[in-house]
């Protein structure tokens, strides 16, 4: 049974006295381990590390660091402190550093805690960007060292006192700092756990970033307010090796896996390029399946294919979480096979019903996200705030201990945070249909890729700042894969010249969203007109739709190119063009192209350099990239260490 907290100080020293372990995976596939006792020292030495240094009660704590272990450390010594931490991801992007800095700027004394090379590329651009040189002093100094510290002295939280705080995916936009108070933290952390159903025997992996609420506080923070061990893989070793996910699982006997969509698909993907082997997945109870819309088909092959490791099929786990609800808003029971709903398309899009499909032509696969879990509840309500019936579409909104009661830093957005009675609405449509939840859309117009959001006005920016495009002509919108449910990036351009000369256009929209965003759009599209309201506002909706039903097929045909390889002047030459433009799709990669301006994704780009280490075997690494970012030059680099 687990204990009721009321801080997470209480929680964290209650689990320092027990016997699980962390153990982290990190590129190139080392491996070390740290017991609960361990660990606890670290932190308590971080902590004295930062009050040594100036950090006092309050004060945020900015952790921007490649390690899991030391993102961990300092997490938990900044919250141990009274301090205020705040996870920023790492991107290869300037939009990531952009938005880095916006944090910066909206903090009241902050501290980066970041790694040398880190800090050097934000050094660097931050000395090139003259809107922020006032912010170079505040990064100087920012790595841990704790080996020669004392143990910090310990602040007494109270349920009330933030305890972190949660940014918001926006980059061009004024990102959104949801505040988190130890109350909402330990009230959804113990709700997720009965709702997972924890066993003492339980071992977690997850690959998902410790920056991303699925990565810190479903899998790591859950899993040790239980005292139960963990594995933290890289994020970037599971782009280049997903399997090493499932080997890892085996070997150590894991039982909850927790993964977006995306993982799963991506996993799938190398499997049938190189299929795994002499594996045990029997030990499997959950596979958490969360933070992006979740395809029933891909879950039921994924689940098909990997039968043969002994993974059962009730272990899929499909939720429904928000950052707003700290994480958990809703689960369906563990141990039974997951629930889905036929819905009629047009019923659905048209009236807002959800009827059972009688045609396979106009069906739409809706995964269950079962029930609110303890502490939380939700309702489907009308646009004045009306309960609507069940099977009814409506916005979802939440009510509960686990819910934020402000934005940081804004007054403003904290006061329009809830109705009048209290609920806080989600921006997510749904119903309740056979007495479980279902996700239907967004009513904001968010895109969701790969887990993450981004907001269509940010995309939009970035291509008119990066390019000589004007305002009001170019539209992003997500559009729902009726395949999958995944939603597709695609750009629309006000073009009324000829078609044959839209190509470059295309592939510059495709490198200025790959070079910022580090996403990858999956169509550019011309119209001769974008719809819009009488006010002048953008149907987006509209223009989604007309993707979804075909109408741009023409023009989708005209625009792709045809992938071809190029002459090449050697045999490492000829073998990285061969692979990459095996990889890239419809993009064609020449010699000298660079890899980060062509358009292709990251997650394509590790899918590449997986492949090339399979032909050459820890010569080159992600870093490489990085110095020598055309194939050309990595043909060079391969030639070097090869001899």
């Amino acid at each position: 049974m687990q204990k009721k907290y009321k801080t997470l100080n209480d929680l964290f020293h209650d689990q320092a006295e027990k016997n699980g372990y962390i153990r982290f995976v990190e590129v190139k596939s080392i491996e070390h381990e740290r017991q609960f006792d361990e660990f606890a020292d670290e932190v308590y030495k971080c902590l004295g590390f930062f009050q040594n240094h100036g950090i006092k009660i309050k004060d945020e704590v900015v952790i921007n660091t490649k390690s899991n272990h030391k993102f961990l450390i300092a997490f938990w010594a900044a919250i141990l402190g009274g301090m205020i931490p705040i996870p920023v991801a790492v991107g290869v992007g300037d939009e990531h550093k952009r938005k880095l800095l916006k944090i910066l700027n909206r903090l009241k004394n902050p501290t980066l805690i970041t790694d040398d090379k880190v800090q050097e590329r934000l050094t660097s651009f931050i000395e090139s960007n003259d809107e922020h040189t006032d912010l170079i002093d505040s990064i100087e100094n920012s790595v841990i060292n704790i080996e020669s510290s004392q143990n910090g002295q310990i602040y007494t939280s109270r349920e009330e006192d933030i305890a972190f705080i949660q940014y918001s995916s926006g980059s061009t936009s004024e990102p959104k700092g949801i505040t988190l108070t130890h109350k909402n933290l330990v009230t959804n952390i113990s709700a997720i756990a009965k709702g997972l159903n924890l066993q003492s025997s339980d071992i977690g992996i997850s690959w998902m970033p410790l920056t991303h609420d699925m990565g810190l506080i479903g899998t790591h923070m859950t899993l040790f307010s239980y005292g139960l061990s963990q594995i933290i893989m890289d994020t970037d070793l599971f782009i280049k090796k997903p399997l090493m996910w499932l080997q890892q699982t085996s070997k150590y006997r894991a039982s909850i896996l927790t993964s977006p969509n995306f993982g799963y698909k991506h996993l799938l993907k190398i499997h049938e390029r190189r299929p795994l082997k002499d594996i045990d997945l029997s030990s499997v109870r959950l596979l958490i399946n969360g933070a992006e819309s979740i395809s029933v088909s891909l879950c039921n092959e994924f689940l098909e294919k990997m039968k043969v490791f002994g993974l059962k099929k009730e272990t899929m786990f499909p939720v429904y979480g928000l950052a707003e609800a700290t994480l958990g808003v809703s689960f369906p029971e563990t141990g039974k096979v997951f629930d889905f709903i036929n819905l009629d398309r047009k019923s659905l899009i048209n009236e807002g019903l959800c009827i059972e499909s009688k045609s396979k032509n106009n069906e739409f696969l809706f995964m269950m996200h079962g029930k609110p879990i303890e502490d939380c509840d939700y309702r489907i309500v009308d646009d004045n705030g009306e309960e609507v019936p069940d099977n009814n579409v409506g916005n979802i909104v939440i009510k509960g201990d686990n819910v934020t009661k402000s934005i940081y830093q804004d007054k403003e957005l904290s006061k329009n945070l809830y109705d009048k009675d209290g609920w806080l609405e989600t921006g997510d449509c749904g119903a309740i249909c056979n007495d479980q939840l279902i996700i239907t859309g967004r009513k904001k117009e968010l895109i969701i890729v790969n887990g993450q959001n981004y907001f269509p006005n940010d995309i939009e920016d970035v291509i008119i700042r990066g390019g000589s495009f004007d305002l009001g002509k170019i539209v992003a919108v997500g559009a729902i894969n009726p395949e999958d449910t995944n939603d597709q990036l695609v750009v629309f351009v006000l073009y009324r010249s000829d078609l044959n000369t839209f190509k470059s256009i295309a592939e510059e929209i495709r490198r200025i969203v790959i070079q910022h965003l580090g996403i990858e759009i999956d169509y550019v599209i011309p119209i001769k007109k974008i719809p819009k309201t009488t006010s002048g506002k953008i149907q987006r909706t509209i223009l989604s739709n007309n993707f979804i039903d075909g109408i741009y097929n023409d023009y989708i045909s005209t625009t792709r190119r045809n992938a071809k390889t190029t002459d090449s002047p050697s045999d490492y030459l000829e073998t990285l063009i061969a692979i990459t433009n095996d990889y890239s799709k419809e993009f064609e990669i020449k010699e000298n192209d660079n890899l980060f301006e062509v358009g292709i994704s990251s997650l394509t780009l590790s899918e590449i350099m997986m492949a090339i280490d399979e032909i050459y075997p820890d010569k080159i690494n992600l870093d490489d990239i990085f110095d020598n970012p055309t194939l050309k030059e990595l043909s060079k680099l391969l030639q070097t260490r090869n001899t």
